[in-house]
């Protein structure tokens, strides 16, 4: 397979880790890459530096490197942009590609689960953020950061462990086999779960989710409630989403992703789970066909 010729790299990047996909002009996969996290609230320096290590080995499975970045169109999908303003700043940090469009990385994941058409998705990973596309314009929902928003996210529920294992702590509220866990991965007594909190970035709350994920499904009453609690949070989304107009049919059009998606799918009511939608691609094949776009615009 011949790399000639203008290539497309699209990057998601998020609180937890950074994906990069390679394609060339007809659209054949050339090489995918991974890192960590590129929010760029976590540092501007720091996001581009993962995002360039997602792409080395995207390009080293493609057979190439760097000096193909004047024939690439990079479309970049990234957790922390909140406007224009932020968008601006990432292309103006970039390397030498030959174009670079910059979006919130639920502006991409959207493009990518519906191939550009109108729809709406919720991302449920370390963050969470909802957004529609209805007539073509984007209308985000959430995804204003970990400390004022994400509810329904991994990061989230991992917060609310922590709240419950301290107060099952303090006998102000139920203890259990998920509160003693929590309780003493984080080391045991209040004073270090303290100290852990000092330096703990969104990641590390997600890093918990899954034990959280794990109890619930052992029929543990506190990591179920809070499990439930975050379903009853995606549900809220879905049903903003569809009143912003993301329809289909008489259908709803919302379609879940990121990683805990599908772990809290079994935990919504019917009710919701009938307004989803399967994803047609992901919010990497989205920043490729927002590099498209962008790059062919006047």
């Amino acid at each position: 397979m011949t790399t000639e010729g203008e290539l497309y790299l699209g990057v998601d990047g998020g609180g937890t880790g950074c994906r990069a996909r390679l394609v060339d002009g007809a659209g054949r996969r050339l090489g995918d890459g991974k890192a960590g996290a590129a929010n760029i609230r976590l540092g501007l320096d720091a996001s581009w530096r993962q995002i360039l290590v997602a792409a080395d080995e995207a390009l080293a499975e493609a057979g190439l490197d760097r000096r193909a970045f004047p024939r690439i169109h990079a479309g970049l999908g990234l957790a922390g942009i909140t406007d224009a303003a932020d968008a601006a700043r990432v292309v103006v940090a970039a390397p030498d590609f030959a174009h670079v469009a910059a979006e919130t990385d639920a502006h991409t994941a959207c493009l990518g689960a519906f191939g550009g058409r109108d729809g709406a998705i919720l991302i449920l990973g370390t963050g969470s953020a909802g957004y529609a596309l209805v007539g073509g314009c984007g209308h985000p929902i959430g995804g204003w950061g970990f400390e004022i928003s994400d509810d329904g996210s991994g990061a989230q529920l991992g917060r609310e462990a922590i709240r419950a294992a301290v107060r099952a702590y303090d006998g102000l509220g139920p203890e259990s086999d998920l509160t003693r866990a929590i309780m003493a991965r984080l080391g045991g007594h209040p004073p270090q779960v303290v100290a852990w909190v000092g330096g703990a970035k969104p990641g590390d709350y997600g890093s918990l989710a899954p034990t959280v994920l794990d109890h619930a499904g052992a029929g543990d009453p506190v990591a179920t409630a809070l499990v439930q609690a975050t379903a009853d949070h995606v549900a809220h989304f879905v049903d903003r989403l569809l009143a912003l107009g993301a329809a289909h049919d008489r259908r709803g059009r919302v379609a879940l992703m990121g990683g805990l998606a599908p772990a809290i799918t079994g935990w919504l009511a019917p009710r919701t789970r009938a307004c989803l939608a399967a994803p047609e691609g992901d919010a990497m094949d989205g920043a490729i066909l927002l590099a498209r776009r962008q790059s062919a615009a006047p």
